[in-house]
Formats: C-alpha cells, structure tokens, sequence
C-alpha cells in the first residue's frame, strides 16, 4: 500500500516540488535575478524549447518562480524567483558547496583509481 506523504513529510514534498530533471539548474540560473525564456534556454543547451516551458511552468505552478509578463511589442516575458523561491537560495548554495567538493572527490577517486591501473601494468 503506497502513502502520498507530500504536504506530511518535508522531505518527500521537496522531492515532488523539485521532481523535474531541470529544476535545480533552473532555480539556480534564475537565482542572479531575472531571466528571459530566450537567455535560459541559451544556458540550458542541451533542453528543448518544450522541456524548458513545461519545467518553468510547474516551477511557477508550485509558487517557486513568478512569470512577469511586460505589456509590450514584441513581448517580453521574464522569471524570477518568488519569495517562496528565494529561501531556496540557502539550499542552492550548499548545493554548490557540495557539489564542489563531491566533483574534487572524483577528479581524486579517478586520478588514484588511473595511478593503480598504470601502477598494476607497471608490475605486470
């Protein structure tokens, strides 16, 4: 028997609210302040026009980002973190942090890992 603990258990709503494979690097890129749908997508180079709006749009749908849209020709469409959103930041920040040191981790594991393998031929 499955239990929805979304809205009961903080980790389980996290994970639904951030369950897009874009949702961090998104959030992340809009941190430094507003950005159009147009320089995101630049950013994201390997997302297509669909998966970016989709992911901007359950992000706005679940009040982490706001969607402003400017009265204007040619129309102009920014997003930018909600107040929801920007006590995020702390967690995108250890995030870096982590993230920083877990890549340090594998640059160190790989380089030991090609120095056993040399060291095992060198042996042979």
């Amino acid at each position: 028997m499955s239990i929805d603990l979304y809205g009961k258990c903080p980790y389980a709503t996290a994970q639904k609210v951030l369950a897009g494979k874009w949702s961090i690097l998104i959030l992340h890129l809009i941190s430094d302040g507003p950005v159009r749908f147009n320089e995101l997508l630049r950013q994201l180079p390997r997302m297509t026009h669909a998966t970016l709006s989709k992911q901007l749009k359950q992000l706005e749908e679940n009040g982490l980002i706001v969607r402003t849209e400017y009265p204007q020709i040619p129309p102009k469409v920014e997003y930018s973190l909600s107040e929801v959103g920007e006590k995020f930041q702390p967690v995108l920040d250890s995030l870096e942090t982590w993230g920083d040191e877990y890549i340090a981790y594998m640059k160190t594991k790989d380089a030991q890992s090609i120095a056993a393998t040399t060291l095992g031929r060198a042996d042979g």
